[in-house]
């Protein structure tokens, strides 16, 4: 690869804060919103133009779809997502189990609300390009956008971007699966003009389980009604009308009664490094091609469909998997199957895996604590890490990167943030059960 020097140049500080959290989904907004209800400065950047990274960008409301009947859930911000949204109009009965499907669009107005209710200092349409350090400790971090390169000091940050870029930047180790090996890309689409009765009779007529397309289940899964949806494209497949091979298969969600199926969820990239740009750049492009496969299938072949049109693509890719960090403690499979507790857990999480073919759902009240040491990354100090890129194994990794789970790992690292810099110690140094004492106070199950 070629090089340039880039010169030397004093960059202005745009902005300094207590506790700064780059990201906004559902582990970002959660960690800004704790910080900041903690009584600390804090700033919630993000690169788009809304708050709630995977919901608003990639349409994925489901943000609980393994809620049954005897699910014990973390509670917190994550719940308050559901329960804000419902309030606001902007959720949805989930078909599937017990929780409420984010409506996608107006959660961006949502968050919103949140931020502006809780005094975070909010920035849009801002990237994270490196970071400040000195010696082995964070700073701060290096930002682009229109208004130019420029600098945001903080005595704490949050790296909440999915990827780890942050810890990337800043030395901190990390894992990445070889691109071959990691979950696929996908891209989101919604249709109206839907016939919602005669889909659901075709549902009814047609029904899919958990047991359909999951590889590694405990049995009690196979028979569990899912959303799942491949028969259409199939037969467009077999008839021409979408090459062979082609990745499109997976689920649907919301359908309301104008006529609107809000979610599918079907096209499938593969091969993608979400830290690669060019990658990204294909799995738009590919995605997009593949909704208009699908959405043509749809119409041509599922009752209900017939006089459907694209009602949206989703602005962004979806992303569910890139680095995650090496922290002070890897969470494993063992961990997650087998109900691990730990003295510092900031929260917990139902025994739920949904990856790699493994579906495993919570039916059975159990549920594993979440170590403080997995959003502590090894070798940096006063940074912590939290939502999919934390610390954890593969099959672990089926259950932290749930969207519920980032906000667990979320708001942790946001109370924690905020205590660090109230008492004046590292976060590696904070006393984590003062951080269990606030979060109890917030609803926050740790136990």
């Amino acid at each position: 690869m070629n090089h340039i020097n880039e010169p030397a140049r004093k960059i202005p500080v745009m902005a300094e804060t207590d506790v700064l959290v780059v990201g906004s989904g559902p582990a970002g907004l959660s960690a800004a919103l704790a910080a900041a209800r903690e009584g600390v400065g804090t700033i919630l950047i993000e690169r788009f133009g809304c708050f709630g990274g995977n919901i608003t960008q990639s349409m994925v409301g489901t943000i609980s779809w393994y809620r049954r009947e005897n699910t014990i859930d973390a509670g917190g911000i994550g719940t308050e997502f559901e329960s804000r949204a419902k309030a606001m109009g902007a959720s949805h009965k989930d078909p599937e189990g017990e929780g409420q499907l984010l409506g996608t669009d107006m959660f961006k107005y949502v968050a919103d609300i949140l931020v502006q209710e809780s005094g975070i200092i909010p920035i849009l349409h801002c990237f994270t390009v490196d970071v400040i350090l000195d010696g082995n400790t964070i700073k701060g971090v290096i930002t682009e956008s229109k208004s130019g390169r420029l600098a945001i000091l903080a005595k704490r940050v949050i790296d909440a971007s999915g990827d780890a870029d942050i810890a990337f930047h800043a030395g901190a180790p990390f894992t990445k699966l070889p691109k071959e090996e990691m979950m696929a890309a996908t891209t989101s689409f919604g249709c109206s003009g839907v016939d919602t009765d005669e889909f659901l009779e075709y549902i009814r007529g047609n029904p899919s389980t958990l047991g359909d397309w999951a590889s590694e289940t405990t049995g009690k899964e196979d028979d569990m009604f899912s959303t799942f949806i491949s028969e259409p494209f199939e037969k467009a497949m077999k008839a021409g009308e979408i090459p062979e091979n082609t990745t499109i298969l997976g689920y649907w969600d919301t359908l309301t009664d104008v006529g609107e199926a809000m979610n599918i969820n079907v096209a499938h990239t593969l091969g993608i490094d979400a830290t690669d740009v060019w990658d990204l750049t294909k799995a738009e492009i590919d995605g997009r091609q593949k909704v208009m496969w699908a959405k043509d299938a749809l119409k041509k072949h599922t009752p209900g469909f017939q006089d459907s049109r694209l009602r949206s693509i989703n602005s962004s890719v979806g992303v569910r998997e890139s680095r995650k960090i090496t922290g002070e403690y890897i969470l494993t499979e063992h961990d997650v199957k087998n109900e691990a507790r730990f003295n510092d857990s900031i929260g917990i999480f139902p025994e739920f895996l949904d990856a790699y073919g493994v579906v495993i759902m919570p039916t059975t009240g159990r549920y594993f604590q979440f170590p403080y040491g997995a959003i502590l990354p090894r070798k940096i100090e006063n940074l912590l890490v939290a939502g999919r890129s934390v610390s954890a194994d593969k099959i672990a990794f089926a259950a932290t990167r749930q969207m519920m789970c980032c906000a667990v790992t979320g708001q942790g690292a946001g109370v924690a943030a905020a205590i660090s810099v109230k008492e004046d110690v590292t976060c590696r140094e904070v006393n984590t059960s003062k951080v269990q004492k606030s979060l109890r106070k917030h609803d926050v199950r740790i136990e």
